[in-house]
């Protein structure tokens, strides 16, 4: 039943509550009454002496008034009859909108004495507005390479009715190239598809005019048409895609009109026309497209009008992105409106102080800044902070001004630059917050002196050198920067050198010594000299380093390696004094000159503990086992040196090449012993075996006895477990001694000696001893007996076993 439909003998309760000394009379459950939008001003909508039952001139007498919610006078009451009379009429698209059932409430007053009815006003839908499209024409752009049965969605047409009246169907002009699909939008409102029915052929039919018409359900329905203008191009196979399926954002409902809501973007993979997109809506609401825009080029979406928590909290908008091809690719946005404290805190910086030297002392003042929020109450009180991990601490002057000063000194050598980030938030619902970002920079001073690398250094330089000639010297090092950095070298007072500072591409100086007069070692075979470094602080700091220089005879030639890489395999079994390679220089200068001795260019502790050089032959031996598991290569750098100060230098690289020297290991993780004797298919042991050793010196084959009532079975890589494979029979054996063996497929092949599982407890391994377990009947107790050991010598025959066949690890263990 329809609400306001009445049966003739319908019998209303009413509930009256009267309240003593002049309390007020409620209606328990409003009246229901209907009317259709558009009706006739003074249309009788109900009678309220008959709804209530009393006389008409008690309507008079108690002061009977009709008051809505919203304080418009939709209804009058006549005092004559107690008809409700329509005040105006009722336009339910401007009331309601799209909501639906439309009610308007209102109550029924009377004063004297007081008492109030509830009452509703259902306002129905009359078929008064005919379906529209936003856009005269639909431009469709489809590749002539789309297949049959694609589908391109199309913008559905707006009807401010609802229900039925709303649209309900769609048509499309006859062709025999589409037909339209229908499908349920979120809302619950239908729009239209077109399919695609046969392939397309841009050179025979470039474009396809349609004629699109929205129906609604009305009696009788309205209609509305739009052009659909399909082209026809070029093929294009990929379709836009946006980064989310959905995106989501909040906007504080304060936000000014133009502002930014959220920027969506998609990507095609296709160049030129075809990776062009253009963004826009997809099947929104007229309310939408009143308060959004969507920039189609960049896919930026702006406010276009006020937003009004109240009334609206959140809105889904559909939206497309179509190629140059006509594809489109799809995504929604979820914007929920945000009821929020609307003024965030302000920074003002009032002064900043930077760069600050790195010796400043404490509590020095680096910022001056102040705080405000426009907010009152909770939303304008604040609290300021920056990052805990910063040598800086923020103190409150007075009335919202803050200082940020120094905690502890501060060393640009450590850190020459902090980021500093100030954050305001206020204690309002939800909580702002305004961040300010500072970079604040160390100035250095100057509190580090120049170093050189080595306290004294030495040149060979010939005594024919030409004059001029210049000689690179070691750098000192300086920790400072800028002119407290090394600005120049200078040498100790001398007749044959000078040194010129020079400057590197990065700004860095070094010194380079220059020959001023010819030398002569006949009359002075060495110098020493006084090199210094000397920054630009002040005061001026300085380093110092000694300069030893040998003066030689001539030699022009310096040591040639025959080869400039040697590469070696050395089997990790090698003896100590084994050669491993010898190296070969020779130098075409005679005597001293051409006297060479070999020593390693760079020598770390693992190569010089490992390998011994020889200086006169250039022979490389062994001194120290070697080690596959633990280092598999190494790399030598020789160097080969003439008595004239001139070198060669060859690289000599070391393959370790992997043996079987690693016997197989068996871990057992557990053992149940004794086992029932009715028990096939249990579970006796689970073990792990494992090998060191590579290749197929680590592959390895697990296997028991044949003539055992048992059978391992492989669970997953290296683990195994023991289980009985049919049922057994104490009387018949109440004991087993089964031995696991393990071999692996290694080169050469050797016997290893067989070793003993130890399960007693932890399943780790005992090279000696083995358990015995004995069978039962039924359930009883476990029972351990420590055998005497099988192999006493089994460390020996480890070292003897190495070249007999079939290298084994064997576990024995008594069921």
């Amino acid at each position: 039943m329809e609400p306001g439909e009445r049966h003739p003998q319908q019998i209303r309760q009413v509930l009256l509550f009267f309240v003593f000394l002049g309390g007020s009379l409620v209606c328990s459950e409003p009246w229901h009454y209907s009317v259709a939008e558009e009706m006739e001003i003074g249309s009788v909508i109900a009678n309220v002496v008959k709804e209530i039952g009393l006389a008409v001139e008690d309507l008079v007498a108690r002061g009977a008034r009709v008051i809505f919610d919203d304080y418009k006078p939709y209804l009058q009451l006549d005092p004559q009859t107690g008809n409700l009379l329509l005040n105006k009429q009722l336009d339910r698209e401007a009331l309601c909108h799209f909501t639906e059932p439309c009610i308007l409430h209102f109550q029924v007053l009377f004063e004297n004495p007081l008492q109030f009815f509830r009452a509703e006003l259902w306002v129905k839908d009359i078929n008064d507005h005919t379906p529209t499209f936003l856009d005269k024409q639909i431009i469709l752009k489809i590749s002539e390479a789309t297949a049959p049965g694609t589908s391109f969605q199309m913008d559905s047409a707006q009807d401010l009715d609802v229900g039925k009246n709303g649209v309900q169907n769609y048509t499309l002009s006859p062709n025999p190239y589409f037909h339209l699909k229908l499908q349920d939008s979120d809302d619950g409102r239908n729009f239209p598809e077109l399919l695609l029915d046969q392939p397309l052929d841009r050179e025979k039919e470039p474009e396809f005019r349609l004629t699109l018409t929205a129906l609604d359900g009305g009696s009788p329905p309205r209609s509305g048409t739009t052009l659909v203008r399909v082209l026809v191009l070029d093929i294009n196979d990929n379709a836009p895609e946006f980064e989310r399926p959905v995106y989501e954002v909040q906007v504080p409902e304060n936000s000014p009109v133009d502002s930014l809501v959220i920027r969506v973007s998609a990507t095609d993979l296709d160049a030129g026309i075809y990776g062009e997109l253009s963004y826009s809506f997809s099947h929104v609401s007229t309310d939408i497209r009143k308060t959004f825009e969507i920039h189609p080029v960049s896919g930026e979406i702006h406010l276009k009008a006020l937003l009004d928590f109240e009334l609206i909290q959140s809105y889904t908008i559909n939206i497309q992105a179509i190629d140059g091809g006509s594809l489109s690719g799809k995504s929604a946005i979820l914007v929920q409106v945000v009821d929020v404290n609307d003024n965030a805190p302000e920074i003002v910086m009032t002064s900043l102080t930077s760069p600050i030297p790195e010796n400043s002392s404490p509590e020095m003042v680096v910022a001056v800044f102040s705080v405000r929020d426009l907010d009152a109450g909770d939303n304008g009180r604040m609290v300021c902070s920056i990052q805990d991990d910063l040598p800086f601490l923020l103190k409150p002057t007075f009335k919202n001004f803050y200082t940020l000063v120094t905690e502890s000194p501060l060393d640009r050598e450590s850190q020459a630059e902090y980021n500093i980030t100030i954050t305001v938030t206020d204690l309002g619902t939800p909580r702002l917050k305004t961040q300010h970002n500072l970079t604040l920079l160390v100035r250095d001073i100057n509190d580090h002196s120049p170093e050189f690398p080595e306290r004294e250094m030495t040149l060979k330089i010939l005594e024919t050198s030409p004059l001029g000639t210049m000689f690179p010297l070691k750098k000192a090092q300086d920790l400072d920067v800028g002119n407290n950095n090394i600005q120049s070298y200078s040498i100790s007072q001398n007749s044959h050198f000078h040194v010129s500072t020079r400057t590197r591409g990065d700004g860095r100086k070094y010194p380079e010594l220059v020959l001023d007069k010819e030398l002569d070692r006949e009359e002075q075979a060495e110098l020493r000299l006084t090199l210094t470094a000397l920054d630009g602080g002040s005061p001026p700091r300085s380093g110092t380093a000694q300069v030893r220089i040998l003066v030689l005879d001539v030699n022009d030639n310096a040591p040639e390696f025959a080869k400039i890489l040697y590469q070696v395999q050395v089997p990790e079994n090698s003896p100590v004094g084994m050669l491993v390679v010898k190296v070969s220089a020779r130098d075409l200068d005679t005597g001293t000159n051409g006297e060479i001795s070999y020593s390693y260019f760079y020598s770390s502790q693992e190569i010089s503990t490992t390998f011994e050089l020889n200086s006169l032959s250039g022979e490389v031996r062994l001194i120290k086992k070697l080690d596959f598991e633990i280092i598999s290569s190494y790399e030598l750098e020789i160097e080969a040196s003439d008595g004239g100060g001139l070198s060669g230098r060859c690289s000599v690289s070391i393959e370790v090449v992997d043996v079987n020297d690693n016997l197989p290991e068996i871990t057992i993780s557990s053992l149940t012993s004794p086992i029932p004797e009715n028990s096939p298919e249990t579970e006796v042991a689970l073990f792990r075996i494992r090998d060191r050793d590579t290749g197929d010196n680590g592959r390895m084959t697990c296997s028991i006895q044949d003539d055992l009532p048992f059978v391992l079975k492989p669970s997953e890589e290296n683990f195994y477990t023991l289980v009985t494979n049919g049922a057994l029979d104490r009387e018949s054996q109440a004991e087993y001694n089964i031995t696991i063996t393990v071999t692996d497929l290694g080169t050469p092949r050797g016997p290893f000696p067989g070793h003993l599982v130890d399960v007693s407890g932890a399943g780790t391994l005992s090279h000696s001893y083995q358990y015995e377990v004995c069978l039962t009947e039924g359930s009883g107790t476990t029972e351990f007996k420590f055998l005497k050991p099988i192999f006493p010598n089994i460390l020996n025959q480890d070292l003897r076993s190495k070249s007999e066949p079939n290298p084994t690890f064997r576990n024995s263990l008594g069921i």
